[in-house]
């Protein structure tokens, strides 16, 4: 499985916009910066999340993405960042196959286990289990992480890393596990 060429012509566009307009402040980076196979995990707040996270990072990251991405002109572009389409009208057992087979060739799968940017004042919304089933089921680590603060010009974004969990056959505490960590590093103070 080839790592997609686009993403590695991006990336570095990207970190310089970012680093030139937002200044984000990155934390752990270390724990995604590894060779081995990753799911990570954490909230949504933004459609800048994802160039946020491939700011922050060597590795590719196959992003889990609504399907509609992936149609007429978009799909020219986002199958060659390497997203892992997500029906989210069904249960789409298509994405944990491909995100399988991402994981088992030591990638990076990137999840949003809200499932949609969170727009509302809960901390987190409910996370979906997929994170920690795929981490489960290939027997990758799963680096939770938390966006912090606002996007604003010249400062204001923090992303923070977290070391890496491994994930037990009890998906349902590990998922409760994995927000609850994700929930908790929010409630600490921002930037």
């Amino acid at each position: 499985m080839k790592e997609p060429l686009l993403y590695k012509i991006v990336r570095p566009i990207i970190t310089f916009l970012f680093k030139l307009i937002y200044r984000p402040k990155i934390i752990g980076r270390e724990y995604i910066d590894t060779k081995k196979r990753l799911v990570i995990a954490g909230n949504h707040t933004s459609n800048l999340d994802c160039l946020l996270l491939i700011a922050a990072s060597k590795r590719i990251i196959h992003f889990l993405a609504k399907d509609s991405l992936n149609k007429g002109f978009k799909k020219i572009i986002f199958k060659n960042m390497g997203i892992i389409p997500v029906n989210r009208s069904i249960k789409d057992k298509s994405v944990l196959i491909n995100a399988h087979k991402c994981l088992l060739n030591e990638m990076v799968v990137g999840v949003f286990p809200e499932g949609t940017i969170n727009r509302t004042d809960d901390i987190v919304m409910p996370f979906k289990i997929g994170a920690v089933k795929m981490s489960h089921d290939a027997n990758a680590k799963l680096v939770p992480f938390a966006i912090k603060g606002k996007y604003k010009l010249f400062g204001g974004i923090k992303l923070e890393f977290y070391p890496p969990i491994e994930i037990s056959d009890d998906l349902t505490k590990e998922n409760e596990r994995l927000m609850n960590i994700i929930r908790e590093k929010l409630k600490e103070e921002t930037i």
